[in-house]
């Protein structure tokens, strides 16, 4: 019985002296934020996503009432052959995103130096499942949104306000 109970207790006590955590709600150290991006931006919506769920940060509608306004540049998505066949049929795309961000105050100080976020990923193709790598293609499309928006938000917390 006391072995029963050591095996069963043993997953846990080891997730917990890693240092493991779950995943917590976003918290950004600005009381509002004003995100600027072309319309219809994917990663946009993500941190907007993100962010409404934080009780602390309040999104501001305009950026004269923000305390910190985040411009996101153009999302460039890329899709290159990588691999040809003998046949000379593509057998490998590799997909791309590419995103300019900066973080400014609300009277336009840089708060932390412009970057640039560049995601790949490579995807199989096969001419006989066009329809399941087209959904694989978006599902990739999607998972780069969602890394971009985390590498954002983590900057985001990485910084303090304006002094």
């Amino acid at each position: 019985m006391n072995r029963r109970l050591f095996l069963a207790a043993m997953p846990a006590l080891l997730a917990a002296g890693c240092g493991f955590q779950l995943r917590r709600m976003v918290e950004v150290p600005f009381a509002s934020l004003y995100i600027d991006a072309p319309h219809g931006g994917a990663v946009a919506q993500r941190i907007r996503s993100s962010l409404a769920a934080s009780k602390q940060t309040r999104l501001a509608a305009s950026a004269a009432e923000a305390e910190a306004v985040l411009v996101l540049g153009q999302e460039t998505r890329s899709k290159i052959i990588l691999s040809l066949s003998g046949a000379g049929r593509v057998t490998e795309y590799r997909l791309g995103l590419q995103l300019t961000y900066s973080i400014k105050d609300k009277d336009g100080r840089a708060l932390a130096a412009d970057e640039t976020i560049e995601l790949t990923r490579d995807i199989t193709y096969d001419d006989a499942q066009v329809l399941a790598k087209g959904a694989e293609e978006q599902l990739l499309y999607r998972d780069m949104d969602d890394s971009a928006a985390r590498r954002i938000v983590r900057r985001l917390q990485s910084i303090g306000p304006a002094s």
